[in-house]
């Protein structure tokens, strides 16, 4: 038994220092609020601490640390876009999140898998050599397998895909998963060191404006005074723009997504097939972890549903007919806030002093880190970052928009 185990058996108190303190209340300022304890939140909070000293920062999560889409996401991590903007920016989530462990000084998990996104039509196979192409010339690793190089790497697939064919794939061995729940614990205890002070079961009830410029923000626990406010809330934005009076494009939908039973190590690889609305990999600790596409709906809720149980297994037997005894162990739903051109709106608003970073639909917990270095150099220096101008909130009436569904429309 390692000492550091045994040590835990043996003290009549706990020998480690808790994650992250929880401070008694709210103090009258900051110099930064940040609204939204996941990870975009937790991110940007650490490095406003890091990278710009500024600690001086609260973070507000009306519910407990990562209770959001950081819990309730698949985890998986890759570069593999469609637009150089969105190849850029995905990409240096990659390698930050390479390092990310380190970093933290916390074992994150982080498992290069190699990642497919299967092509069943030759239209689609159309499109995944354009994201080929696009991808290498962004320096990110992708190319094109044909149906013989699929079964090499991935040997448990069926082709014929239940009459669905595979006929290609987008390869891209980058493609990784890592642990969620270590991702927001981990950035939570590094701001906790740095002094940034975390507020769970902290609603916010109110932001006040005056003179187009944030003043204070009002929450269940009391009001505080500070002139930045970051909004990283994801399904719970409108809420947020609200108060303010920020409008944006964002509608609501549910994600699903489940889990089964353990089972022994098979399936090495991320798959993902758009045309199924399917994507699967394993975790380490041999379960299943599946999702598919949005529900076609706008519906503010979290409740999981007996019909996305029935289509995602009846499209998973398609690809993998030997796990027709396999069990599923549980479902649940998050809300993906979803913009028009499958992009994120990230940087300043016409309100000053109020940031956003939201919009991410189906794609955000992948972009946690560079999300949240991006937004800090943003409102430390109130300017966006270079690699965030594109998805600007005003692109929506400069008609410059991002589009990115060809490479996120399954919701994975």
């Amino acid at each position: 038994m390692p000492f550091r185990l045994l040590r835990f058996a043996l003290s009549r108190k706990y020998p480690e220092p808790r994650m992250f303190r929880q401070p008694d209340g709210l103090k009258k300022s900051y110099d930064v609020v940040i609204i939204g304890g996941g990870g975009h939140g937790l991110a940007a909070a650490y490095h406003l601490a890091k990278d710009h000293g500024i600690t001086d920062v609260a973070i507000l999560e009306q519910g407990y640390l990562g209770g959001g889409n950081t819990g309730r996401n698949t985890a998986i991590v890759r570069s593999n876009y469609l637009t150089p903007e969105g190849v850029a920016f995905y990409d240096r989530s990659v390698k930050l999140f390479q390092d990310l462990s380190a970093d933290l000084d916390l074992n994150l998990f982080y498992s290069e898998r190699g990642h497919f996104t299967l092509a069943h039509t030759d239209a689609t196979l159309r499109t995944m050599r354009w994201r080929a192409e696009v991808n290498k010339h962004m320096g990110v690793d992708s190319r094109l397998l044909t149906p013989d190089e699929i079964v090499e790497i991935c040997p448990h697939i069926d082709l014929e895909c239940g009459g669905h064919e595979v006929v290609g794939a987008l390869y891209h061995p980058p493609g990784a998963v890592i642990r969620h729940d270590a991702v927001a614990w981990g950035y939570a205890r590094a701001c906790d060191r740095r002094g940034v002070e975390i507020h769970q079961k902290t609603e916010v009830t109110g932001i006040d404006v005056e003179h187009d410029q944030v003043v204070r923000v009002r929450t269940n626990r009391g009001t505080v005074e500070t002139k930045k406010v970051l909004s990283a809330v994801a399904g719970y934005t409108p809420r947020i723009t609200r108060m303010v009076g920020v409008p944006t494009p964002i509608v609501i939908q549910p994600l699903q997504a489940c889990v089964t039973e353990p089972l022994k190590p098979w399936l090495d690889a991320i798959v993902v097939s758009a045309s199924l609305h399917l994507y699967v990999s394993q975790s380490s600790r041999g379960e299943l972890i599946m999702g598919a596409s949005l529900d076609p709906y706008e519906l503010h809720s979290q409740r999981s549903t007996l019909d996305f149980a029935e289509g995602l297994s009846a499209h998973l037997l398609d690809l993998f007919p030997f796990l027709s005894d396999v069990k599923v162990l549980r479902q649940w739903a998050g809300m993906s806030d979803m913009t028009p051109d499958f992009s994120p709106i990230m940087g300043r608003t016409p309100v000053k002093g109020f940031y956003l970073d939201t919009g991410w639909g189906t794609w955000g917990f992948k972009a946690t880190p560079v999300s949240g270095e991006t937004m800090a150099y943003t409102i430390a220096r109130d300017d966006e970052h270079e690699l965030i101008r594109p998805f600007t909130l005003s692109r929506f009436e400069d008609y410059a928009l991002v589009g990115e569904k060809g490479a996120a429309s399954v919701g994975h």
